[in-house]
């Protein structure tokens, strides 16, 4: 599996490629409305999937533009503006959510960061890149781990590594499409690879979390007790950092197979199953494209339909009117035809209210004109 390299065959991939990426977001963002009004025993799979899909890709997007850039003779300086100023205004966009504190875990905080994070390995080699993502793979959960102690009240620093929707926890993903992004995935032969890829994956999470981890999870849980002094005293917390830390004690999360648990397990089930609908999505015959374009219209607005879930929940809640579905019959899939409508309504605009604004903001960041890169 070769990475394309030419900027013909970049050329080649074409609106089908932006098409089925848009595709796969928008069944992330179907998921997460699933997972907010209609989770049952049928989709009960979409919980934690969908958002590692989302951020596979993101990560998939990020990479795109970043090559486009550097085809077109755009300065590396101007793909910098544009990130953090995406950074900035997502970021900004995530805190508005919080704070209307609905019950559900916001990413856009750990997305942002990871727009900046990601720009140390933007210029990087595929290579390099894919040692990244199996590296996070495994060191992430620690990190993670680590920083929900040691960051613990430093509301920035944790959307960084603070926990399982912070940046360092979802990095694997994003890292992961970053690589994605370096091959032709039109190419039948690298979709079809990344959907085996994906199956097994799959198949090796599932398999540990049935037959390995129950018992070693047990085990290891075990063994951490025996070694946690449980009558320490607590920590000062007026005094200086780290002497008012207390210390990590989520270690058993680094066995867990639970949605949103961030482990090197879960993460692994989660990025085959990503794998998977992204490997299928473009191996669907051009001829056929019909089927995922309702999808590819909610995934051209994807940060606004993201953002519109937790509006929606909130409206409700003040309203004092229940937003769980689940005494609908078929009511995951009444869900699925609202959002693919209101997605596809959304959709009929030149971009989608939150795109637009986002543009307009990154475009002050970048409105000096194109420079030629250096050679």
């Amino acid at each position: 599996m070769k990475p394309t390299n030419s900027k013909q065959e970049n050329k080649g991939k074409g609106s089908r490629r932006l098409l089925a990426l848009d595709a796969a977001r928008g069944l992330a963002v179907i998921g997460m409305f699933l997972q907010h009004f209609a989770l049952n025993e049928r989709n009960a799979f979409v919980a934690g999937n969908t958002t590692l899909l989302f951020v596979l890709c993101g990560g998939i997007s990020y990479s795109i533009m970043a090559q486009r850039m550097k085809e077109r003779g755009s300065h590396v300086s101007i793909f910098r503006s544009k990130m953090l100023a995406r950074a900035v205004f997502i970021d900004v966009i995530g805190y508005l959510l919080i704070m209307l504190n609905t019950p559900y875990g916001i990413i856009l905080p750990a997305y942002a960061a990871m727009f900046l994070l990601a720009l140390v390995l933007v210029n990087r080699s595929t290579r390099f890149i894919v040692y990244s993502a199996v590296s996070l793979l495994l060191l992430a959960p620690p990190i993670m781990i680590l920083g929900m102690s040691y960051l613990k009240g430093a509301y920035l620093l944790e959307d960084i590594a603070g926990g399982p929707m912070s940046a360092v926890a979802l990095a694997p993903a994003f890292v992961a499409g970053m690589a994605i992004a370096r091959f032709n995935l039109t190419d039948k032969r690298i979709s079809m690879t990344l959907a085996i890829s994906g199956f097994l994956m799959l198949a090796i999470g599932k398999l540990l979390a049935t037959y390995v981890l129950p018992d070693l999870s047990t085990s290891f849980e075990s063994w951490i007790m025996s070694v946690m002094d449980l009558n320490q005293t607590p920590p000062d917390e007026y005094a200086i950092w780290p002497n008012n830390v207390t210390p990590p004690q989520m270690w058993h999360l680094l066995l867990q197979t639970a949605p949103h648990t961030a482990s090197t397990f879960q993460t692994l089930t989660g990025l085959g199953i990503a794998f998977i609908v992204l490997g299928l999505t473009f191996l669907i015959p051009s001829r056929i494209k019909i089927i995922i374009t309702p999808f590819a219209a909610v995934g051209r607005v994807a940060l606004t339909m993201y953002a519109l879930q937790f509006v929606i929940v909130w409206i409700l809640t003040i309203l004092n009117i229940g937003y769980d579905l689940s005494g609908i019959p078929l009511n995951d899939l009444f869900v699925v035809i609202v959002t693919l409508v209101i997605g596809s309504i959304i959709a009929r605009m030149p971009n989608g209210p939150l795109e637009s604004m986002m543009r307009r903001f990154d475009q002050i960041f970048s409105s000096f004109g194109t420079v030629s890169a250096p050679k």
